[in-house]
C-alpha cells in the first residue's frame, strides 16, 4: 500500500484525491449513464431513419408547440423569482430582531412539495376557493374568477416553489458582498438608490443571471403542476409532458428520449444565452468580507 501511495504520490497523484471517486461514481451512475443512454436511444427510432424521430417532432405542430407553451411559463415565472428575491434578501442581509423567522417563513414553501402547493392553490384560487368566496361575498366579480386548470395555476405554482431557491441563492451572493463598499460610497454622498445601482447591482449581476439559469430549469422541468392545476391537454401541455406521454401512453421509447434530448437542449440554448450576457456585465471579484 505504502509503495503505490509513493509511486502515486511521484506522479503528482495526491492521494485525497481518493476521496472524488464516491461523488465521480455517483455522477456517471446518475446522470452520464442515463444522458448516454438516452441519446444513442434517441437515434434509434422503431421506424425509419436514425433522425427521423426528431423530424417528427418538429413536423408536428401539437408537439413542436410544447415547446413554446414551457418557455411561455418558465421564462416569466424564473424572471420573477428573481426580481422578487433581489429587494427580500437585500432587506434581510441585515439585522433585526425577527429575522431567523422571517427567512423560515420565505423558505417554507420547500418542504410543501408540488401536490401540497397545487392543493393549497385549488382551496385558495379554485373556483369554491376562499379567493372567489371573497370577491363574490364582497360583488366585486359576478362569477369565480378562473385561476386554476390554466396557464395561471401553473405559474402561481411555480412563482411559490421557485421562490425559496431563488431567495436563498441571491441572499448568499448579497452576503458575499463587502458592506464596506457601500459605507465609503455613502461616506461620499451617494444615496441608498445610486449605491446599489451604482456598487450592489453590478458585483450581483453574475450571480443573479446564475440564479435564473437554475431557477429557470427547475421551471422549465414542470410536469407535476402542468396536470394538477393546469390544462394538460391544451395551454399547459409542458414539453416534460409530451415525453412521458410518448413513454408511458405510447410505449415509443425511442421518440421519449428524442423530445428529452430536445428539452435539454433549449435548457442548455438559453442558459448559453444567460451566461453570454452576463459577460456584459462585471465579472470581478465581489469582494466578501472573509
Amino acid at each position: 500500500m505504502a509503495h503505490w501511495q509513493h509511486r502515486l504520490a511521484e506522479r503528482g497523484v495526491d492521494r485525497q484525491l481518493w476521496l472524488l471517486v464516491p461523488a465521480l461514481v455517483f455522477v456517471i451512475a446518475l446522470f452520464l449513464y442515463p444522458f448516454f443512454y438516452g441519446l444513442t436511444l434517441s437515434f434509434q427510432p422503431t421506424r425509419g431513419g436514425p433522425f427521423s424521430d426528431y423530424a417528427r417532432f418538429f413536423s408536428d405542430s401539437y408537439e413542436r408547440g410544447t415547446i413554446w407553451i414551457t418557455l411561455r411559463i418558465a421564462l416569466p415565472a424564473a424572471l420573477l423569482n428573481v426580481l422578487a428575491a433581489v429587494p427580500i434578501a437585500y432587506r434581510m442581509r441585515g439585522r433585526f430582531r425577527g429575522k431567523r423567522l422571517v427567512t423560515t417563513l420565505l423558505v417554507v414553501p420547500i418542504t410543501l412539495g408540488t401536490v401540497l402547493t397545487a392543493q393549497g392553490l385549488l382551496n385558495f384560487l379554485g373556483p369554491t376557493g376562499w379567493f372567489n368566496r371573497i370577491l363574490l361575498a364582497t360583488h366585486l366579480v359576478d362569477e369565480p374568477v378562473r385561476l386554476t386548470h390554466n396557464y395561471w395555476g401553473v405559474f402561481f405554482s411555480l412563482v411559490i416553489t421557485g421562490f425559496p431557491f431563488a431567495f436563498l441563492l441571491v441572499l448568499s451572493y448579497l452576503s458575499g458582498i463587502d458592506p464596506t463598499l457601500e459605507r465609503a460610497a455613502a461616506t461620499l454622498g451617494a444615496d441608498w438608490r445610486r449605491r446599489f445601482t451604482r456598487i450592489t447591482l453590478p458585483l450581483l449581476m453574475p450571480g443573479l443571471a446564475t440564479t435564473f439559469c437554475l431557477t429557470f430549469v427547475l421551471a422549465f422541468s414542470v410536469f407535476p403542476s402542468a396536470v394538477l392545476v393546469g390544462n394538460p391537454a391544451g395551454e399547459t401541455r409542458v414539453i416534460s409532458l409530451a415525453a412521458y406521454q410518448a413513454a408511458y401512453e405510447q410505449y415509443d421509447y425511442p421518440y421519449a428520449s428524442a423530445i428529452a434530448m430536445i428539452m435539454g437542449f433549449v435548457e442548455l440554448v438559453i442558459i448559453a444565452v444567460v451566461l453570454a450576457a452576463r459577460g456584459r456585465f462585471y465579472t470581478g471579484s465581489t469582494g466578501g468580507k472573509g
